[in-house]
């Protein structure tokens, strides 16, 4: 196959991997001013009042998870549910369903890429997508800030994002620099949004864009995203006040990176995208809870 795009448009050319002692220290450091900051914003209180004014809503919550030490999905599970929000739960499994999380894995013993696997969790929920307002695609290995989805779901409508995802912490395995946590932001209207650690969905966004193409590793879609989103005159942002902290797994910890690099390169060939010269850019910042 001819006319492969070259890496270096898609890629950040970054890793992203937080390691060693000086690496893990500045990121811990940044993170305690953020929070610190936040607290005294007043911030959270703020998202709580958002999230109480929120309309009720149809929510479904998908990813697949490996059972292991590094599986936090349980943990997660309980800024996950809401009292306020119709939430379904469909998680699929790459071995047998883990106790704590049985009830809401609809498969186990998957063998596809993430992608792949998130898919047959999507299709065994009997959820079709558009079918509710929003969808979660959440990673295993996530630490979720309180409230996680009763305040992100609010926040995000009360800004109109179609496809979202919480800023990462500086501690965590992140190769975009745009999608660290912002000092000063509660929220931030870009031009891309991430396929992972956890990606939102309105109904019109999961209309169009899920099912996840046939793609085992997927690196190379969220670019893809950007200019479908684009095209369609919708908004996309990272929500810096309800930061995700991923630092379970490195980035292509659990496959090949040249495999990931080369499906993206075939994937690419043939669709339009926001190329990495056009830059991970912030359109605007919100610096305020919505009132």
């Amino acid at each position: 196959m001819t006319g492969l795009p070259d890496p270096e448009t898609f890629l950040s050319g970054e890793s992203g991997t937080v390691a060693g002692h000086r690496a893990r220290a500045v990121g811990t450091a940044r993170d305690l001013a953020l929070d610190l900051a936040q607290a005294l914003a007043r911030t959270e209180r703020r998202l709580d009042r958002l999230a109480d004014r929120a309309a009720p809503r149809s929510v479904l919550v998908t990813g697949c998870y490996v059972p292991g030490p590094a599986n936090r999905i349980a943990a997660a599970m309980p800024e996950l549910r809401s009292g306020r929000h119709g939430v379904r739960f469909a998680f699929g499994s790459t071995g047998r369903p883990e106790p704590a999380v049985a009830g809401e894995t609809v498969l186990g013993e998957l063998t596809g890429g993430k992608l792949q696997n998130v898919n047959k969790a999507i299709e065994a929920s009997g959820v079709a997508p558009g079918e509710v307002d929003w969808t979660f695609v959440v990673d295993d290995d996530v630490v979720l800030a309180p409230r996680f989805l009763e305040r992100f779901l609010a926040l995000c409508e009360a800004l109109g994002f179609d496809l979202a995802q919480p800023a990462q912490t500086h501690m965590s395995h992140a190769a975009w620099r745009l999608l660290r946590r912002r000092p000063g932001a509660v929220a931030r209207e870009t031009n891309f949004v991430e396929i992972g650690p956890v990606t939102a969905f309105s109904r019109r966004a999961a209309a169009e864009l899920l099912p996840f193409p046939d793609l085992r590793m997927g690196w190379g879609l969220d670019a893809h995203w950007a200019a479908h989103v684009r095209d369609r005159g919708w908004r996309m942002g990272v929500v810096d006040s309800l930061p995700v902290r991923h630092e379970g797994r490195a980035v292509a910890a659990t496959y090949p990176r040249a495999a990931a690099i080369e499906e993206a390169r075939r994937f690419l060939a043939e669709r339009p995208y926001v190329s990495t010269a056009e830059g991970r850019r912030t359109m605007a910042v919100h610096r305020r809870v919505p009132a």
